[in-house]
């Protein structure tokens, strides 16, 4: 019996272990899904142009721009870690609707782009897409950083290090960690993350107007972490918080009007 009870427990070891090596080396595989179609296509309405921007000699990233003006505030979107440029099209007629130049990138490894996402990586992309835009004549103080879930990471870290125009971030997360223990609470995320997008420690040192959008009824990123993102934030600042709104928030009136309110707020 004595035997018996220990070789139970080397069993349930070895197996605890085994996940904690398949977690560890397929952690991305777990965290971005490049390939999902979680969405119902919409009417585009707004003119574009489809442009692919260089990141380095293996990866170009496919992306939407509509007619850049230099001197004009433009949008430069950042989407989240399921689907492609044709899930966010009610998003860029919104866009469109308000009279905003944008730009947005689909990240390595999503669209068919070459790559395999990582921090790094769509750190890299988000900074190659900044480069463009610059490019064309649009400086830092008129690009607005637009993150939606997993982008807000790549939002948050972009304008920690530098100014910009404003930041817009929709459904954020404090840290991929917070978010793998909420998922994960059985395994050792702190030790295990490889991609962790740290938001919350970041967020003090923006000092770009900024404006948090998160439905309260988020099942999928918590409310309270967008909330601790506010409170941690820098004036100036300001919120949309719907009661009933989930992760993939809805572009109704309400949301029009604080996007709206809050470009127009910027200098």
């Amino acid at each position: 019996m004595f035997k018996y009870f220990h070789f139970t427990i080397l069993i349930i070891i070895l197996f605890y272990l085994s996940i904690l090596l398949i977690m560890f080396f397929f952690q991305r595989s777990f965290m971005y899904h490049p390939s999902s179609k979680n969405y119902i296509p919409e009417k585009i309405t707004f003119n574009y142009e489809e442009i692919f921007i260089p990141v380095n000699s293996e990866i170009s990233l496919k992306s939407w721009s509509t007619n850049i003006h230099q001197n004009q505030k433009t949008i430069l979107f950042f989407h989240g870690n399921a689907g492609d440029l044709d899930a966010r099209i009610y998003k860029l007629n919104a866009f469109n609707d308000l009279g905003i130049n944008f730009l947005i990138i689909s990240w390595r490894g999503f669209s068919g782009n070459q790559g395999k996402p990582t921090e790094k990586g769509l750190y890299e992309d988000a900074n190659s897409a900044v480069k463009w835009l610059n490019q064309k004549g649009i400086k830092n103080e008129n690009i607005i950083l637009y993150g939606e879930s997993l982008g807000t990471g790549i939002a948050i870290e972009l304008s920690s290090k530098n100014n910009f125009g404003g930041v817009i971030l929709e459904s954020p997360y404090t840290s991929m960690v917070d978010m793998g223990k909420k998922f994960y609470p059985f395994l050792p995320v702190s030790l295990m993350q490889r991609d962790r997008y740290n938001s919350i420690k970041k967020i003090k040192k923006i000092t770009s107007p900024i404006l948090i959008l998160h439905g309260k009824a988020d099942n999928l990123v918590p409310f309270y972490m967008g909330a601790k993102l506010f409170d941690e934030a820098n004036e100036p600042k300001s919120s949309y918080f719907p009661t009933f709104d989930g992760h993939m928030m809805k572009y109704d009136e309400g949301m029009k009007k604080n996007l709206e309110n809050f470009i127009k707020s910027l200098p």
